[in-house]
């Protein structure tokens, strides 16, 4: 289907389940935008777990995200325990706005839920010509490099910079090997998960997602990725005031207390701190990594991912087709 007659279904699903329609646009927006970026884990699969806990009230659908000034550049939003995506849909509109007269800005996200690709709203923030860095904490899912038992989310990283010509150079990563939402899409597709993503609870070996659901992700670079891990949750919860990853509850399930997780933006405007060399030396960078064989800029598939969707639709798998089905009746 074209990419606006899917955001619709999904917007009307959520709004058959106690979410504004404020609130269920912007979802879908995020949601659609990384099925259609091959982001399947992000995607259609969340619709029925995103339904699920609006009607249990575990996630609030018809809050509305607030803002306060917390310094000159320093920019503070409560989730209120709703969507992430209204909140960051603020905090970037805020920033861009900000960080064009202070020359770089911070917003710091609280009482919030998953955020989905990182990498779209960093991508927003670069379209409108600054670099900008986001992290957000997730509920544990990785034990710290040595340790026995979770504490870490898999606790993404993702950037943008504006380029002189095309499309912003965007990288967006999981701190595990493999980014949680994947599992849960290969559960839902009733397929196994490749060896050396996840360990179960007892810490062995797993291709059963199930299992690895129920027990830890394994952490992207081993000990440097758990490094990083530690970084984004100081940087994601304990600078924020949101839940830590150990104390955040699930993003999939319907029971319990709100996640209350964290996310922190950075923008940045290159103009005023380098000046003009910034464009000319992203180019040549870019060049450089492009003239080797067999190289490519990260982002690229994502790129083509689009284009195909704007040619071809955006494809529903029946599995989920049902699913959607079911979510808005």
């Amino acid at each position: 289907m074209k990419i606006e007659e899917a955001e619709d279904l999904v917007t009307k699903a959520l709004v058959a389940n106690f979410v504004s329609e404020r609130n269920a646009r912007s979802v879908a927006k995020a949601l659609v935008a990384a099925e259609v970026d091959g982001q399947a884990g992000h995607g259609f699969s969340r619709v029925a777990s995103y339904a699920a806990q609006a009607r249990s009230g575990k996630v609030a659908g018809a809050a509305c995200p607030t803002v306060s000034a917390a310094g000159p550049a320093v920019l503070r939003v409560d989730a209120g325990f709703g969507f992430a995506y209204p909140a960051i849909d603020l905090a970037v509109n805020e920033l861009t706005k900000l960080s064009k007269t202070t020359g770089i800005a911070a917003a710091a996200i609280s009482r919030s839920h998953h955020c989905g690709q990182l990498g779209a709203h960093v991508e927003r923030l670069a379209d409108n010509g600054l670099v900008a860095l986001m992290v957000a904490n997730t509920p544990k899912a990785m034990a710290p490099w040595g340790g026995n038992a979770a504490l870490f989310g898999t606790n993404p990283i993702a950037f943008a910079a504006p380029q002189a010509e095309g499309a912003p150079l965007v990288i967006d990563l999981s701190l595990s090997k493999i980014a949680r939402g994947k599992v849960m899409a290969a559960k839902k597709k009733g397929e196994p998960i490749p060896e050396g993503w996840a360990l179960d609870a007892d810490g062995n070996p797993t291709t059963d997602p199930d299992a690895a659901l129920s027990g830890m992700m394994l952490p992207m670079g081993d000990a440097k990725g758990s490094a990083l891990a530690l970084i984004v949750e100081i940087l994601a919860a304990t600078l924020t005031g949101a839940n830590t990853s150990a104390q955040a509850s699930s993003f999939f399930e319907a029971d319990g207390a709100p996640p209350g997780v964290g996310q922190f933006i950075i923008a940045i405007d290159p103009g005023c701190v380098s000046g003009a060399p910034f464009a000319a030396q992203l180019a040549a960078l870019a060049g450089q990594i492009e003239a080797q064989d067999g190289a490519r800029l990260p982002g690229t598939r994502r790129l083509q991912a689009r284009r195909e969707a704007r040619d071809r639709g955006v494809v529903v798998p029946d599995h989920l087709w049902g699913e959607l089905s079911q979510t808005d009746s």
